[in-house]
């Protein structure tokens, strides 16, 4: 089955009720693990792509290895996603090279640090909205700004993506008022909101309340806006198995947490519909190779240690599917190309 628009997914999540992963991939042995999961599980996928992940990969090398992915499970429904796209160039350079969707994070500026104007965010978005539609490319906007509300900033940065210097509350938290004006102005297909999620592995001091992990303000939104796709970013759940393993062998990891799988299924039943993993398969991975080196110190040969991480993320990926609702999905998808969901949006 070839590439499939996110906007497929998500409204088949809306009307069956679960969540998908939306898992970020940076080499070979991520995406064997996560459609190696997506396999057994018959589970409907999404692959995203930072511009840090192409940078470090390579476009052509990425494309012809989720391409190889597709033909090796042809029945698997699988988006390409670009990941916090910056800008307009950065999203037209991913339609170009085949994603199926695309993320315009207009919430900050081009620099990828400075929180940006409504107006701004708008603007922009809608801009690539319009060119995406086109070809049948889906399109994610951000409102508000990724940030613990513990420190009140962004946090770790995904690839240099992150606001700098303190934050608001008010920027930290999408007002579902405005963000009713965001997706009708801008046409989004899905809007990723600001809960007090960050990226990396240091989310949380402690085991996160509702104080700095406000689930609520997604039933808010979803009240406002009950048929647009909602996304958490910075989901990672941050297994405290995987933390003390890695410190158990020379790591040496602050204590953290994330945040709660029981939490994601409450905004799954909010309306949350893409839900994005990146950090907890990093732990995962480096955790095994971790392991393997303390078991076997003589060995050098990359296949052994990387087969080791590869199982751990499969492992954590068929968690994560089976948790959000996503497992056994698949066969139910109805197959659409780009060429007609582009005529999709323009009858709607």
């Amino acid at each position: 089955m070839p590439l499939v628009p996110l906007r497929i997914l998500l409204d088949d999540a809306q009307k069956r009720g679960y969540g998908i992963a939306a898992f970020n991939i940076n080499n070979m042995e991520q995406i064997q693990a996560i459609m190696e999961a997506a396999h057994a599980l018959q589970a409907p996928v999404i692959l995203q792509a930072s511009r840090g992940a192409r940078t470090y990969t390579n476009d052509l090398f990425l494309v012809r290895m989720v391409q190889a992915a597709l033909e090796l499970y042809p029945n698997i429904p699988v988006v390409l996603h670009q990941d916090h796209g910056n800008s307009p160039e950065t999203c037209v350079s991913a339609i170009r090279l085949g994603f199926t969707s695309v993320m315009m994070d207009g919430s900050l500026e081009a620099d990828g640090k400075t929180p940006s104007s409504f107006d701004y965010n708008v603007s922009i978005t809608k801009y690539i909205v319009d060119i995406a539609h086109m070809v049948g490319v889906s399109v994610e906007g951000e409102l508000g700004t990724l940030g613990s509300l513990e420190h009140m900033s962004a946090g770790e940065k995904e690839d240099g993506h992150g606001a700098s210097g303190k934050l608001t509350l008010e920027q930290l938290l999408t007002d579902p008022d405005q963000a009713v004006e965001f997706v009708q102005k801008t046409g989004v297909d899905a809007l990723a909101v600001a809960i007090g999620t960050s990226h990396g592995a240091y989310k949380f001091t402690t085991p996160p309340t509702s104080d700095v992990l406000v689930i609520d303000r997604i039933l808010a939104i979803h009240e406002k806006l009950p048929n647009c796709h909602l996304v958490m970013h910075g989901s990672s759940s941050v297994p405290q198995d995987l933390l003390k393993t890695i410190n158990a062998h020379g790591g040496k990891l602050r204590q953290a947490y994330g945040v709660p799988v029981e939490a994601i299924q409450k905004g799954i039943k909010a309306g949350v519909r893409k839900i994005n993993v990146d950090t907890d398969i990093r732990l995962a991975m480096t955790a095994a190779i971790r392991s393997w080196f303390a078991d076997h110190p003589d060995s050098f040969d990359p296949r052994d240690y990387f087969k080791e991480a590869r199982s751990a993320a499969r492992k954590l990926c068929e968690e994560r599917m089976r948790q959000f609702g996503q497992a056994g999905k698949a066969p139910g998808i109805e197959f659409v190309s780009l060429p007609e969901m582009a005529k999709r949006y323009k009858v709607a």
